[in-house]
Formats: structure tokens, C-alpha cells, sequence
């Protein structure tokens, strides 16, 4: 029999950072100053599903997010998982031609593979993480572009 254990989560990015060991701590705490950083106006940081969340807040979009319309619409999160570091884009998802540009520039400036699924990018080595690269993909869609790209998808998965 499977006993959960109870482990309270972290309800800050800080408690989130702090509750990491030193070594994923510090590639964190780089990766959360990038994004900080370099996402447009309007979108929030927050602990969302239980990581690093950047999110539309609900004084921007109060519908929120169509699975659970009590959070806000998530756009990027941060984890460390127990092989990686996962880095969730919603707008890689969102925006096939920005998958496309950051899969080939990815390539570009980066030795190793892109491990990638549908808004999952791994990183699994720490020394390989392409800081200015996930910088530039922050700066990409604002929150505007992202919830009228948001809104079209739903309008047209309800028709």
C-alpha cells in the first residue's frame, strides 16, 4: 500500500527556491532573474501547480484558466524534476511558428539535443541551459497577443 506523505508545498517562489538543494537552487534562481527579466508588462509570478508560475493574472483575465477557472491562465512555469529542469511554455504550444524558431535557434546555440515536448522544454544538463535564448523566447508574446491566441483556441474547440 502507497502512503502519500504530507509535504506541504511551498506557497512563495521564495519557499519554492528555498525548499531546492544548493545546486538546482542556483540554475532556479538564474532561470527565474531571466524570466523575471524579460517578460512583458502585465504577467505575474506565483507559485501555480505547485511551481515557479508566470501567469495572466485574474485583474487582466478574469475568466481565468477553462480547467480551473479559480487560477489564473498560466503561461510559463518553473520545476525541478527529478531528472531536469522543466521549463513549461504555454506559447510554444500556443504559436507553432515560435516552437519552429526556437527549436532551429535552439540548435544553433546549443551542443546538445532539445529535449522538447508540447510546452515542456527539459533541461537535464544544468551547464547547457541557454540562458539568453530563453530570454529572448520571454519577450516574445505579450500578454495581449497571448490571451487573444488563448481565446481563439477555446472559441474554436467549442464549435
Amino acid at each position: 500500500m502507497h502512503t502519500e506523505l504530507n509535504v506541504e508545498k511551498p506557497a512563495t517562489p521564495q519557499a519554492y527556491l528555498d525548499s531546492l538543494p544548493a545546486e538546482r537552487k542556483a540554475v532556479l534562481e538564474k532561470l527565474r532573474s531571466v524570466i523575471l527579466e524579460n517578460l512583458p508588462d502585465g504577467f505575474e509570478e506565483t507559485i501555480s501547480y505547485g511551481m515557479l508560475g508566470y501567469v495572466v493574472p485574474h485583474k487582466l483575465y478574469p475568466a481565468g484558466y477553462h480547467v480551473n477557472p479559480k487560477e489564473p491562465l498560466p503561461f510559463i512555469s518553473l520545476a525541478s524534476q527529478k531528472n531536469y529542469i522543466a521549463l513549461y511554455h504555454m506559447g510554444i504550444y500556443a504559436f507553432p511558428e515560435l516552437q519552429a524558431w526556437f527549436a532551429a535557434e535552439y540548435a544553433a546555440r546549443v551542443k546538445s539535443k532539445l529535449d522538447m515536448g508540447k510546452s515542456c522544454i527539459r533541461f537535464k544538463k544544468m551547464d547547457d541551459i541557454p540562458y539568453e535564448l530563453v530570454a529572448e523566447l520571454c519577450r516574445k508574446i505579450t500578454v495581449e497577443d497571448y490571451i487573444s491566441k488563448y481565446e481563439d483556441h477555446e472559441v474554436s474547440k467549442s464549435k
